[in-house]
């Protein structure tokens, strides 16, 4: 199957196709760095990491840029607030940015340009503009001439005659049309500004985008993508301001995901937003929860999809990733070894085995990256892994095992699933946790693992009313215990 994707250029699946064979260019829009980043970007992130994986994995190389907005109103109100210099500001935030993408698995892009590192490109590009008849200055200030671009809307459906003024477009006198943007602000007083041809000032928020998807990825490349909110006027901007200056089509495929809804006590649903105070950040998150059990809750909703969030589906996140350890848990107990992951799709698809998951995982990604059923092929898998377990427990081959496990792993990398040691994913120790006192009822590591011996020790003694009074100190603790043959594992409830 030829990899599916719905172009919101043309409001319909098509076939991608990468413009140079075997290359494939990509253009994610970033984050405004001026506060911790929320689980709306990390829907984001997530998603367009899984699909760079999913092509990676298909064998095509990918250039993969993100960029960081740092030079922002809200950036310039922050500053201000916290009375530090902007930089200052932003460097704390991308790198809180990258501890938490970290967090989720999501690897950086190849290249992650900052807007005030590449002023000349926008310069150059909004002179271009100027002569061309698309873009005028007025009171300081440089505007796109909208009524200038003829296919203006074509993203989002919009038409110039139906567009008004208000809500989404400030009024302002300086425009000869209320929907032109700004490509260029003049300087305002105590506001940082850099030099132009049309007077300090300092860029708007969409050319910044443009200028550097041009100089990375060229004129035209294949794949340009962000949350949905950001299709008008955000996308519809980069398009006109980029094709007006360079006379080309720019992006072969735009690509945008869903919104977060926040779903209450009562059931109720509302979309995530800051300015409604209903947003959860990744970092309050991570507190209770590990990283890859958010990362699986985002993937178990279709990219494009609503998602609802709540800390119910969360758990059942845990539960489901709990689920895929488990299976290479067993495993563990009749493996010396774990194999290593199956590095890609089509190398093995010859000699695979007629249940087909590789080939059926392929499918699902390839049909506009619907990894709710991808995920489906690593349930499957897994409930394979333990029967086989119990196969080789009684004298069954070991091969299949291996096999099977290191296809989990494999096809769990691709969704970025599956590539902890399963010891470690059951003994995850919430972050809001770590630190506390033994007063406040919790136990260290080492606290934990000294009575599990000791409980060990009342058991093989026969001192079972020793050892009860031990297991209930440690689920005291919030410790849950799993006697195995061999062991006692354990994990910390969150």
């Amino acid at each position: 199957m030829t990899l599916q994707l719905f172009n919101s250029l043309g409001r319909k699946k098509e076939p991608f196709v990468p413009r140079i064979p075997g290359q494939v260019g990509i253009y994610v829009c970033g984050i405004t760095a001026y506060d911790y980043c929320h689980i709306g970007h990390a829907r984001v992130m997530v998603c367009f990491d899984t699909l760079v994986r999913h092509l990676r994995a298909g064998g095509l190389q990918v250039t993969h840029v993100c960029n960081f907005t740092d030079i922002d109103d809200k950036i310039i109100r922050r500053a201000l607030q916290e009375q530090v210099a902007i930089e200052e500001l932003t460097t704390r935030f991308i790198a809180a940015f990258h501890e938490d993408m970290a967090a989720l698995g999501v690897k950086r892009a190849d290249v992650e340009p900052k807007a005030t590192e590449h002023l000349p490109e926008m310069r150059t590009m909004i002179a271009t503009l100027i002569d061309k008849g698309l873009a005028y200055e007025s009171g300081g200030d440089v505007f796109f001439a909208v009524d200038r671009f003829p296919s203006y809307g074509r993203l989002s459906g919009k038409h110039l005659d139906e567009l008004e003024s208000g809500a989404r477009v400030d009024v302002d006198l300086r425009k000869r049309n209320p929907l032109d943007f700004v490509l260029w602000k003049g300087a305002k007083p105590e506001e940082p500004h850099w030099p132009s041809p049309w007077g300090d000032g300092r860029p708007g928020w969409h050319i910044e985008c443009s200028a550097m998807g041009v100089k990375y990825l060229g004129e035209a490349f294949d794949l340009h993508g962000g949350g949905r909110d950001l299709i008008f006027p955000h996308h519809e901007n980069e398009i006109a301001q980029t094709e007006g200056a360079t006379g080309k089509p720019w992006v072969t495929c735009w690509l945008h995901n869903g919104f977060v809804n926040v779903v209450d006590e009562t059931g109720q649903k509302e979309k995530m937003s800051k300015s409604l105070d209903n947003f959860r950040t990744i970092r309050d998150l991570l507190a209770a929860w590990r990283g890859e059990t958010i990362r699986l809750f985002l993937l178990n909703s279709h990219y494009r999809a609503p998602l609802d969030f709540s800390l119910e589906l969360l758990d059942a996140a845990r539960a489901g990733l709990d689920r895929l350890y488990g299976a290479l848990r067993a495993a563990c107990e009749v493996l010396d070894v774990l194999p290593e992951p199956t590095a890609v799709y089509w190398a093995r698809e010859q000699q695979e085995r007629p249940d087909g998951h590789a080939q059926r995982f392929r499918e699902a990604m390839d049909d506009d990256l619907n990894t709710p059923r991808a995920l489906a092929v690593l349930f499957d898998l897994a409930r394979m892994i333990n029967r086989t377990v119990g196969e080789c427990q009684h004298g069954g081959d070991k091969a299949s095992l291996q096999q099977q496990v290191a296809l989990l792993r494999g096809l769990g990398a691709i969704l970025g699933l599956c590539g902890d040691a399963p010891e470690h994913h059951f003994r995850f120790c919430p972050a809001d946790a770590a630190g506390q006192e033994s007063e406040q009822g919790r136990l260290s590591d080492e606290a934990v693992e000294r009575l599990i011996e000791q409980r060990t020790i009342a058991r093989r003694n026969r001192d079972f009313a020793g050892a009860d009074r031990m297991r209930a100190e440690l689920a005291a603790g919030g410790i849950v215990l799993e006697d195995q043959k061999e062991r006692t594992l354990w994990r910390r409830e969150a």
